[in-house]
C-alpha cells in the first residue's frame, strides 16, 4: 500500500463473495408509500394507491403515510404525533415509493416537508441508509420529470438506493376513472415496471447492508474515536 500512503491500511476493507452469503428473509418486503397533495381528489395518492395494490400482489406488505395534519418543519418539536408516525414508519420500511405532483415546476412543499422530518440519524441508526426508493409524479400538463429529478437527489443525500426507473404521468386528470383506478395505459404499464423494479431490488439488497454500507471513511472515524477514548488520561 506504499502507493497510497494517506490511506489506513490495516482499516482498508474490500468485499469479499462471503459478505454477500447471508441467509435471506422469507417475510414480505415492507415498503412505505409516500405523496404530495391533500386535495380531495389528489392524484399523486391515487399513483400511490394504485401502486400499493400491485405492490400487494407481488407479495409486499405496503403502508401509506397521510401527510394531512403533518406540521412544517421546526413548527413543531419532533414529539408531534404525526412526525413519530412518519418516523416510525420509516424505520419500519425496507423500502419506498414516493409520488409528488409538480407544481411551479418541482414537487409540491407537502413532499418536501414529509422528507425534511426524516433525519439523516437518529441516534447511532440511520433511518433511511442502504433502503431503497422508487420516484413517480403527476402532471397536470405535458409529461414533465422535474419533480422526480429533484426527489432523485433527495433520495441520494438520504443515503437512499433510488432504482433507475421512473415514472412521470402526463395530463393525470385523464387518466383515473372516477372511482380513482387507474385506466389502462402506457402510463400505467411503466408504473408497473416502476414497481417490480422496486421489489426486485428491495429483495436483491435488503439482507445485505451490512456489505453495501460499510465505508471506510466512518471505520477510520471510529479508529480515532476509540483511540482517543483509549488512550485518555484518567481524571
Amino acid at each position: 500500500m506504499s502507493e497510497l500512503p494517506n490511506i489506513d491500511a490495516k482499516l482498508f476493507k474490500v468485499p469479499a463473495a462471503a459478505d454477500f452469503n447471508r441467509p435471506l428473509s422469507t417475510h414480505a418486503p415492507r415498503i412505505l408509500l409516500l405523496y404530495g397533495s391533500l386535495r380531495e381528489r389528489s392524484y399523486s395518492r391515487l399513483v400511490v394507491e394504485e401502486s400499493a395494490r400491485l405492490l400487494g400482489a407481488m407479495g409486499c406488505e405496503t403502508r401509506i403515510f397521510n401527510p394531512a395534519g403533518l406540521p412544517l418543519p421546526d413548527g413543531e418539536p419532533d414529539s408531534h404525533p404525526k412526525v413519530q408516525e412518519l418516523r416510525d414508519l420509516v424505520l419500519w420500511s425496507e423500502g419506498q415509493l414516493w409520488c409528488s405532483p409538480e407544481r411551479h415546476g418541482s414537487m409540491t412543499g407537502i413532499m418536501k416537508a414529509q422528507i425534511d422530518w426524516i433525519p439523516l440519524s437518529m441516534g447511532a441508526v440511520r433511518p433511511t441508509q442502504g433502503k431503497t426508493l422508487a420516484l413517480m409524479q403527476v402532471c397536470g400538463g405535458s409529461q414533465s420529470f422535474n419533480a422526480v429529478n429533484q426527489m432523485r437527489i433527495l433520495g441520494r443525500w438520504m443515503r437512499m438506493l433510488t432504482i433507475p426507473n421512473q415514472s412521470s404521468v402526463a395530463k393525470a386528470f385523464l387518466e383515473f376513472e372516477e372511482d380513482g383506478r387507474m385506466k389502462p395505459s402506457p402510463y400505467y404499464n411503466r408504473i408497473v415496471d416502476v414497481v417490480e423494479e422496486l421489489v426486485r431490488f428491495t429483495l436483491l439488497t435488503r439482507d445485505h447492508n451490512p456489505a453495501l454500507l460499510d465505508r471506510y471513511s466512518e471505520r477510520v472515524e471510529s479508529a480515532e474515536a476509540l483511540s482517543k477514548r483509549v488512550n485518555q488520561r484518567s481524571l
